[in-house]
């Protein structure tokens, strides 16, 4: 009886190893697969930063800060005073030439 379950023990072990390995190189493939995509993913957001980085810098160079921008706003400011009073001045002529 035990050279039978001798004989037979090397079978059941063989199928299990080959479902074993089957399993191993199943869930091998599905882990590359999925560290493929996963580097991909990584690489993407690796470049997306690079690209907000530049971004930032690009926005910081190109734009006027609030002081600058204050002081383009009074001197505008001072510059439509100074063609009202002289609109001012012309309406006043005018109309002393007229009377």
């Amino acid at each position: 009886m035990t050279l039978i379950a001798a004989s037979i023990s090397p079978y059941v072990h063989g199928s299990a190893d080959m479902e074993m390995m089957l399993w191993n190189i199943a869930l091998s493939v599905v882990v590359a697969v999925m560290g493929f995509f996963l580097k991909g993913k990584i690489d993407e957001l690796d470049r997306l930063g690079i690209l907000l980085n530049k971004t930032r810098e690009e926005v910081a160079r190109e734009h006027v800060t609030r002081s600058e921008m204050n002081t383009l706003v009074d001197k505008l400011g001072d510059r439509f005073d100074r063609a009202f009073e002289r609109l001012e001045a012309k309406v006043e002529e005018i109309g002393r030439t007229k009377s």
